[in-house]
């Protein structure tokens, strides 16, 4: 018997752009106890982090998983020149898939998961503040210098040299017809594509004010890295928890090894295979109720 309900549903976001998204509930009958947002990593189909959704559905959570603009579901008929940007996940659609489970669930304690690149659009949300604690798994900012050493040359040659030349010839980068999972559009590619200084290009007013807020964002953040995983590296998690200050975080690098698993990389976290293995202190600390005391750092 199953221990979730997936729901399909569309959210529209403040410009009056639908999104898809899922809703996972208990099987069981009865009042969920935690409302939790699931915030995707760039490029990445909400669809992917399902079986997740659905062990935190099995202990009681509604779950949202939803697409941002120009991804899986919430794809244009047409993709070309969609240009939306990492600030149109971030002020748009994450803000809106928070206030869409706000107002379903307004006095359940809520908490959000976020993977790679989604832990930046998380926090650049104008109500992730309304979160109590926020599980990151393989958090970064994308800036080349932090991808594992023996990667960086290759990743800086195809992330950085080909997608924006496949990008600006296209008008999308086709990342489906390489085999790299979804296709993206052009100005989230562009975007990452110029992350190649450290510090962000503050270059207009929106990227200006989604670092203020993350500046002044205060709440509970589990940050999960995995000694394996290319993109996220430490580096990468300390670069990003640098520009959140006012985070309580509780970090954890863990080698594949020590879990009993060969390969964990920047995906394997979420994959049912490695459930038994990974997921039950995350499960564990995200569902506590009421909230831990404040977090520590290790």
């Amino acid at each position: 018997m199953t221990q979730a309900v997936r729901t399909p549903l569309r959210i529209v976001a403040a410009d009056g752009y639908e999104l898809a998204a899922v809703l996972h509930r208990p099987a069981a009958r009865g009042a969920p106890t935690h409302a939790v947002l699931v915030c995707a990593g760039g490029g990445i189909p909400a669809g992917f982090y399902g079986a997740f959704a659905d062990a935190l559905a099995a202990r009681g959570a509604a779950v949202l998983c939803f697409d941002y603009r120009g991804i899986g579901a919430s794809r244009p008929r047409r993709l070309r020149g969609f240009a939306a940007t990492l600030e149109d996940w971030a002020e748009l659609d994450c803000a809106a898939a928070l206030a869409w489970l706000g107002e379903r669930f307004p006095v359940l304690p809520r908490r959000a998961v976020a993977h790679s690149v989604g832990c930046l659009v998380l926090v650049g949300a104008p109500n992730a503040s309304e979160l109590e604690r926020v599980l990151f798994v393989g958090p970064h900012t994308g800036y080349v210098g932090d991808y594992a050493a023996r990667w960086r040359l290759p990743m800086r040659l195809f992330w950085h040299g080909l997608m924006p030349a496949l990008a600006r010839t296209l008008g999308y980068f086709p990342g489906r017809a390489l085999g790299l999972g979804s296709d993206l559009p052009a100005g989230f590619a562009l975007q990452w594509a110029r992350r190649t200084v450290p510090e962000f290009a503050l270059t207009n007013e929106r990227a200006r004010r989604g670092l203020a807020r993350m500046r002044a964002l205060s709440l509970e953040v589990l940050a999960f890295t995995f000694s394996d995983d290319a993109f996220a590296t430490a580096a990468g998690r300390e670069r990003l928890l640098g520009y959140l200050p006012a985070l309580r975080v509780e970090r954890c690098t863990l080698a594949p090894r020590e879990a009993g698993l060969t390969r964990v990389g920047h995906l394997g976290f979420f994959r049912r295979a490695n459930a038994y293995a990974l997921w039950p202190a995350a499960l564990a600390w995200l569902l506590s109720f009421p909230p831990g005391p404040r977090a520590g750092t290790r």
